[in-house]
């Protein structure tokens, strides 16, 4: 318990860390940015070579950019708790008292997901566990970027940037406070309270709960792409079935899940405002504007986005 506690403590530190980026954005929003994007150079370069056109970023340099700035991000998630102001201890502290709390009702709320499984369908739970599985959800990030690199769409390929450098730093912090902690799954039949630190064994790696990282925060992520309402509500659904599957199974407590999705909207949060701080992408956000529009005729009904 005592290990437990430490290790808590410090990611609730790490879950936070997100918090001191509204602060530190307001102060240096009074100063000017002294680095220049690479493709603002690639235009300024233009110019100055006697209005000939120059060629545009190849595919190896806007690779070796978003590599860059994945890992940018990457250090800014990590570096934020150290840069904390009053307020953001203060917020702090609610989330432990109410993170407390959430822990009386670890059991019964795994009595009551567990009592329901049987009535959910079976491809519900199976992509659940599916989504949220580490194999699947890269293919999926790196899918995004990889077409955002081909076509050389410079919103999408920051979107491929902020899902990758989310789930790094997601996936590494829950591995390894998984082993560290070394929390007792429900299907232990130990209790809520019971942990092997740095145990090895798969029934002692309860906390957080990995699926709901992976998949909350690909589904956050790409949530951030649209401004309908609607849009954002249907991906938050989806990002939350592999969270909700893992309640049903009994493989994880409701705090190892909830945490993970609080973490993971942090963590996007977090690198989504040092991107666009050090602008590191800036495309017109009006001219990329997705469209979407309700498709019907013979024989088909869908929704097509147009760019």
């Amino acid at each position: 318990m005592k290990h437990f506690s430490i290790l808590y403590i410090f990611l609730l530190l790490f879950l936070f860390s997100a918090t001191g980026s509204s602060q530190e954005n307001t102060d240096q929003q009074q100063e000017k940015e002294l680095e220049t994007p690479l493709e603002e150079q690639y235009q300024e370069s233009r110019q100055e070579k006697e209005g000939k056109p120059q060629p545009e970023m190849t595919r190896w340099q806007m690779l070796k950019y978003d590599g860059a700035s994945a890992l940018g991000g990457l250090k800014h998630a990590y570096t934020q708790p150290f840069k904390w102001k009053e307020r953001d201890w203060a917020t702090f502290g609610t989330i432990i008292s109410g993170s407390i709390l959430l822990i009386a009702i670890d059991e019964p709320a795994n009595d009551y997901f567990t009592n329901q499984s049987e009535g959910v369908p079976h491809i519900i739970k199976e992509s659940g566990f599916r989504f949220g599985k580490p194999l699947i959800n890269y293919g999926l990030t790196t899918g995004v970027y990889a077409l955002g690199l081909i076509t050389k769409d410079e919103k999408i390929r920051k979107t491929g940037v902020l899902l990758i450098a989310s789930a790094t730093a997601g996936g590494i912090l829950q591995t390894v406070s998984k082993t560290l902690v070394g929390r007792a799954r429900p299907t232990a039949e130990e209790g809520n309270l019971s942990f092997r630190f740095n145990s090895s064994e798969a029934a002692y790696h309860s906390f957080p709960s990995g699926h709901s990282i992976l998949s909350f925060t690909t589904a956050y992520a790409i949530s951030k792409q649209f401004d309908n309402p609607y849009i954002k509500g249907g991906l938050y659904a989806v990002g939350l079935i592999s969270p909700i599957s893992r309640l049903w199974s009994g493989a994880h407590w409701l705090t190892d899940v909830v945490l993970g999705v609080a973490l993971s909207v942090v963590i996007v949060d977090g690198i989504d405002n040092y991107l666009n701080k050090k602008e590191r992408y800036v495309y017109d956000s009006k001219k990329f504007k997705i469209k979407w529009d309700l498709k019907l005729g013979a024989g088909q009904l869908g929704v097509v986005g147009r760019f």
